[in-house]
């Protein structure tokens, strides 16, 4: 904030006089020695208003820039120890207020990098804006919704959860399962996917060939490792879940079991989300059968569509994550059903895009690209074949 930037041009404006000696004011805005009119854009006046506003901050020294750069930059940490010692010996110290803005500066420091060894200062957790943003820019899924707020916010609410989170999410191509995983990572870190505590696999990328499984076992254990080492708070995200090998699937269990140590201060709290298109046929069907009875889709419950799933993923028998110790040990806390999308969705979808790129767009336009995907069944041409997946692509052939 603005008291932060203040500080900051205080202590640029501080030199090496001892403390409580209050700096001699240099650059432009400051006056030559000895009496004279005001000079430059602030003046002599302005100058010793906020001095005086934030008292002890302006006998900020160079100790303090020394404290400062241990605490942000984690620099000279052994000699501002030797001297903090000294301090105590000789019986002075910081002043109390100089510690306090020295914390606030620091944090307002980690909003810009990072600065501290395990990440962490970068958490947000902003549920509230999670919230907001599914309800606003996810179409058609109300399950989604609600189950992963609601599975979020109680997690990081937990103050010693027993194990990771666990969440499962299923349905065809395009309904929004990795637009669910970028707001979750956007929302709990202040640098989303990018952040050094999210980790995101994806089966055919990271892990193509089954003849160096061993190899890449070895290598996801130690990534997740060094993962949840420098954070207390990680978040680790698997596409195409279900080409993972078996051998995969056993490295990442241990991760997710229960924790031992239970009455530890700092508990490792651990997020995990896991993409398939296991189980679309069976989510399509139980939202056409809706649809046949007259019934709205938000009708349907997440009870109902979660023990179907379940049924289907026991029965995928070329699934190596179906039948893991995942679904068996109930390591999955929630299987996360994503509804097929109707017309409806699909125009929403395009005007989200034609906003993304600032673009105008007419209903009429909307429509357009509404009809240039592919509907199925076959008789009732209800749901997307592709979601919304190209539409961001289809609106180029709107341009001028």
């Amino acid at each position: 904030g603005l008291g932060c930037c203040v500080l900051v041009l205080l202590l640029l404006l501080g030199g090496s006089g001892s403390p409580g000696t209050a700096p001699r004011p240099r650059g432009p805005w400051a006056e030559e020695p000895g009496p004279g009119p005001e000079r430059g854009p602030w003046g002599r006046a302005r100058y010793e208003a906020v001095k005086k506003h934030l008292g002890a901050v302006g006998a900020l020294s160079k100790q303090y820039w020394q404290y400062l750069a241990c605490k942000v930059w984690q620099e000279g940490c052994e000699e501002e120890e030797k001297q903090r010692r000294r301090e105590g010996e000789a019986g002075w110290g910081f002043p109390l207020i100089g510690r306090d803005y020295l914390e606030i500066l620091s944090g307002w420091y980690c909003s810009f990098g990072q600065c501290c060894e395990t990440g962490d200062c970068r958490v947000i957790n902003n549920i509230t804006g999670l919230e907001a943003d599914l309800s606003g820019q996810l179409h058609g899924q109300h399950l989604a919704k609600e189950v992963v707020v609601r599975a979020v916010r109680g997690f990081l609410q937990s103050p010693q959860p027993q194990k990771a989170l666990v969440l499962s999410f299923h349905g065809w191509s395009g309904t929004g399962k990795n637009f669910v995983a970028r707001m979750v990572a956007s929302h709990l870190y202040r640098d989303g996917l990018k952040s050094d505590c999210v980790r995101v696999f994806v089966s055919l990328l990271h892990f193509p060939h089954h003849n160096y499984v061993d190899s890449y076992k070895a290598q996801l254990q130690r990534q997740i490792s060094e993962t949840l080492q420098r954070c207390r708070q990680a978040l680790l995200i698997f596409d195409e879940a279900e080409k993972l090998h078996a051998s995969l699937l056993d490295a990442i269990r241990p991760f997710m079991a229960q924790h031992h140590s239970k009455g530890q201060e700092d508990q490792q709290r651990t997020i995990f989300l896991f993409l398939s298109n296991l189980g679309g046929n069976t989510i399509n069907e139980v939202a056409l059968d809706f649809w046949r009875a007259g019934r709205a889709r938000e009708e349907i419950s997440l009870e109902l569509l979660e023990q179907r799933l379940r049924l289907e993923l026991q029965e995928a028998a070329e699934s190596s994550y179906a039948h893991s110790h995942l679904l068996r040990e109930n390591l999955i806390d929630f299987v996360v059903p994503f509804l097929p999308l109707e017309y409806q969705h699909v125009k929403l979808c395009a005007r989200d895009a034609f906003l993304a790129r600032g673009l105008p767009y007419t209903e009429a336009t909307l429509d357009e690209v509404a009809q240039m995907m592919v509907f199925v069944p076959k008789e009732e041409k209800l749901f997307s074949a592709q979601g919304c997946k190209s539409v961001p692509q289809r609106i180029s052939y709107f341009l001028p």
